[in-house]
């Protein structure tokens, strides 16, 4: 959620001015909102009958392939797509209108010109420049778009937070991939080219998982629950219809992307990832295990951030239990709260050894969840907890383990309890997926997953990343870093100017955190 984060801050300092300049454009009050479901009569689609004999072999469990490679989370995605029979729910915080999000988006359209039932759902925050594609993909009769919680305004977005700036700060920031209710995706990934490795300027060190069996009927009933939500507008009755000329323009746009030397390049690269060579054999290598999924109440986001009924953080923390000897988490925003840094420190008070990664200020996109985060550094060190910061660049290492990435910055939420289970999905330890966004992950009872990441921190994440400890005297922070001539100590920030330390340090001033 980098974009949002950063413009709110910047939203709020000027907000007195533009309330001047606003209009005050209001949701439509009355909407057509049709109800629908995901098709339950699948089994006898292309995919159906690929998962049934697996299935059938693990009653009640569920089959989960993590995606450790942007590239095979964008094969992944694009092969469901021109595999489904019958349907595609798709539901993401964010879709960039780049060289992967335009594939993806005509992949849809494909599957729509086949007959399957498409169902997009995007949250409008950051859905800005893109009515004339989302028109033209809602002008297929096999196609429906809705946009949860929406801009009232289409043209000057930022006026509306003059007057629904309490409604437009509640986000729904969860990421699912269904086709034909036989597989999905789920985790932490959105649709662009800094989340599929397609040579974007940034790129995010992330994690999804593929799911078959038993939880891929939760991950269905969770888009249903959105899809027909009160927050969930159809583009139609926000956005004019696209007409002939729209839709024929959106169509070349695609025909040209596809046939560009960079679109060509990119496919070639993720026709040679592990994923696409497991599928072309006929053998995906699954592991079957006791899998939960858990997310918020839509309606979370029309309601108090006290309302913790509606909210998955209890459910998480239920689903995953209470570590006996290790907690490993990983959190690219992480702003622990006094709550939630009193929780950690009395997890390690019991023996149990908390490790955290996050971004360092060198890696992370958004310094104010950095200052965030720093106002509770000393207090985790003191109370036993290890803490790592990811170098903002590191040397290329193999895939194959969970944590294993050549990524600039961190984008994945994990976290594995016992190395024998583990979460995958959206959630960040922060108040803003905590109170303000919907989010939704899947637990797994996995110990290879699980102990995967705990190894990770064990031999792989010292070397890409700083160690952050207190200094003799206690009073200070200083950043270790492991290099192939030994340790050396930073007793400052390390990686960045003295400007953007002194940034940080005025936003820790700043009454933020809620917002973070």
């Amino acid at each position: 959620m980098p974009l949002q984060r950063l413009s709110l801050v910047s939203r709020i300092l000027v907000i007195g001015v533009l309330s001047a300049l606003a209009g005050c454009a209001a949701l439509p009050a009355a909407v057509d909102r049709p109800s629908s479901s995901a098709y339950v009569d699948t089994g006898n689609s292309r995919i159906g009958l690929a998962v049934a004999g697996a299935v059938e072999a693990h009653p009640g469990k569920t089959g989960v392939l993590p995606l450790l490679s942007g590239r095979e989370a964008f094969a992944a995605r694009m092969i469901f797509a021109r595999a489904a029979d019958r349907s595609l729910d798709v539901q993401y915080y964010i879709w960039r209108p780049d060289t992967t999000g335009n594939l993806v988006f005509h992949a849809l359209w494909q599957a729509a010109e086949r007959g399957v039932r498409v169902r997009l759902l995007l949250d409008d925050q950051n859905t800005s420049g893109l009515d004339p594609t989302l028109a033209a993909l809602d002008s297929h009769p096999n196609i429906e778009v809705r946009l949860f919680n929406p801009f009232a305004s289409r043209s000057f977005r930022i006026g509306d937070y003059t007057h629904s700036f309490a409604r437009l700060n509640r986000r729904m920031h969860n990421k699912s991939f269904t086709a034909d209710n036989q597989v999905a995706i789920v985790g932490g990934r959105n649709i662009g080219d800094e989340y599929f490795e397609a040579g974007s300027a940034v790129a995010f060190a992330d994690l999804d998982t593929v799911v078959e069996g038993a939880v891929v009927h939760d991950v269905s009933l969770q888009f249903d629950a959105y899809w027909n939500s009160a927050s969930a507008y159809p583009l139609a009755s926000l956005v004019p219809a696209a007409d002939s000329n729209g839709v024929a323009s959106v169509l070349d746009n695609w025909s040209r992307l596809s046939a560009s030397p960079e679109a060509a390049q990119y496919l070639e690269a993720v026709r040679e990832t592990a994923l696409v060579q497991q599928l072309v054999i006929g053998k995906l290598e699954l592991e079957w295990v006791n899998a939960r999924l858990v997310s918020d109440d839509p309606a979370k986001v029309l309601h108090p951030p006290e309302r913790r009924e509606m909210q998955m953080g209890p459910r998480l923390q239920a689903a995953m239990r209470q570590p006996s000897s290790e907690m490993d988490r990983v959190s690219p925003y992480f702003v622990p709260t006094k709550e939630g840094t009193a929780a950690l420190v009395a997890i390690a008070a019991r023996g149990v050894r908390v490790r955290v990664l996050t971004n360092s200020l060198a890696a992370t996109d958004v310094a104010p969840v950095y200052a965030g985060y720093v106002k509770y550094r000393k207090a985790l060190l003191r109370g036993g907890v290890q803490l790592f910061e990811l170098k903002p660049e590191g040397p290329d290492r193999p895939h194959g383990k969970v944590g294993a990435s050549s990524a600039a910055s961190l984008h994945a939420k994990t976290f594995a309890i016992d190395r024998s289970r583990i979460f995958i999905g959206s959630f960040n330890l922060d108040p803003r997926s905590a109170r303000l966004n919907t989010e939704v992950g899947v637990v797994l009872e996995s110990p290879t997953l699980a102990t995967q990441l705990s190894e990770a921190f064990d031999n792989g994440i010292p070397g890409r990343a700083y160690e952050v400890r207190l200094t003799s005297d206690g009073t200070d922070v200083e950043w270790i870093e492991k290099t192939p001539a030994g340790e050396v100590r930073h007793s400052s920030t390390p990686g960045v100017s003295a400007s953007r330390v002194f940034f940080v340090d005025l936003l820790r001033l700043l009454p933020i955190e809620w917002l973070l």
